[in-house]
Parts: C-alpha cells; sequence; structure tokens
C-alpha cells in the first residue's frame, strides 16, 4: 500500500465515477468501491510515496491552494501493467504547472516521491480497478467508455494513507 497526494473531485463527478464502480462489479470485476472497507474516494493523485508524512507535506504546501478548483476532462480509459484500469483527464497546460509545482515543493522540502509520477513522468488518471481479469478486461473498458466524456473539477485534497488510517485534508 502507498500514501499519496489525492485531489477530489466534485459531486457529480464522484457520483458518475461510483455508478461506473458498481457497473464493474456487475460485469464481475472487482472495483475500487469494494477496497478500504468502502471507504476509497473517486480522485487524481499528484504524488505517491511508500509513507507520507502529513505534517510535512502540508508545511512543504503552505501558501498553495492544493485544491486548486482545476477542471478536468476524463476522454479515455486506460491500463496499467498489472490489468489496473483507470479513466483519464485530458492533461491541461494548468494541470500539469500544478503538478510540477506540488512536486517542486515537495521535493524541496525532502520528500520522497515515486518516480512513476515525478513531473514528466506523470500519467494523470482515476484508477478504477487494480486487478481485472484478462477475460473481463473488454466488457471492463466498453463499461467506462459508456461514463465518457466525464468533465469534473477538483474540490478538494488531502494526504492518505491508508495502510496507517491517515486521511488529512489540505486546503
Amino acid at each position: 500500500m502507498v500514501a499519496a497526494l489525492e485531489l477530489y473531485l466534485d459531486p457529480d463527478a464522484t457520483r458518475r465515477i461510483r455508478v461506473l464502480w458498481d457497473a464493474l462489479e456487475s460485469e464481475g470485476v472487482q472495483s475500487m468501491r469494494s477496497l478500504l472497507g468502502q471507504r476509497h474516494r473517486p480522485h487524481v493523485s499528484l504524488a505517491v510515496a511508500p509513507r507520507l508524512d502529513p505534517v510535512r507535506v502540508a508545511e512543504a504546501l503552505t501558501g498553495m491552494v492544493v485544491a486548486a478548483p482545476l477542471r478536468m476532462s476524463f476522454q479515455h480509459s486506460g491500463q496499467f501493467l498489472g490489468r489496473v484500469l483507470w479513466l483519464g483527464p485530458t492533461p491541461t497546460p494548468e494541470m500539469l504547472a500544478h503538478h510540477a509545482e506540488v512536486h517542486a515543493r515537495l521535493t524541496g522540502a525532502g520528500v520522497d516521491l515515486a518516480d512513476h509520477y515525478q513531473p514528466g513522468r506523470w500519467v494523470p488518471h482515476c484508477t478504477l480497478s487494480m486487478r481485472v481479469p484478462n477475460s473481463l478486461m473488454a466488457a471492463a473498458v466498453r463499461r467506462c467508455l459508456e461514463v465518457l466524456p466525464l468533465e469534473a473539477t477538483v474540490v478538494g485534497a488531502a494526504v492518505v494513507d491508508h495502510a496507517r488510517d491517515i486521511v488529512r485534508p489540505l486546503a
């Protein structure tokens, strides 16, 4: 399990993604809804690490609006190795600049972050399922295409480490 700096989406987008989670479950695909006692929340992660100290992260980001009201237009679905299924927002200059500033502040404060979330390598996404069985991938992708496009606005942010039961909201 990893810790993350998560951006949360507006209520309508959150509802639509939760409906998609339910549709995936009806296809036999374990969605993020089933994880963590159903405490998982649709989000886009800006940074991940094996552990994050929420106080240190908050201090590094002091004076910055982490939950900037960024607009996200989810236009595609994708998968990562290991059969991870996700929806992807089209990157915008504002989103990429926000991500780069967060990373610059965190790395400047000595916070060790995962390489695959570094600026230039980051693939913005909202995870839907962590392990889609190969035999169900086509049906799962079809379900994703049913909800696209999906427009969203960032309305909140938090440092989250479910392994340590930490959820610290950020402004």
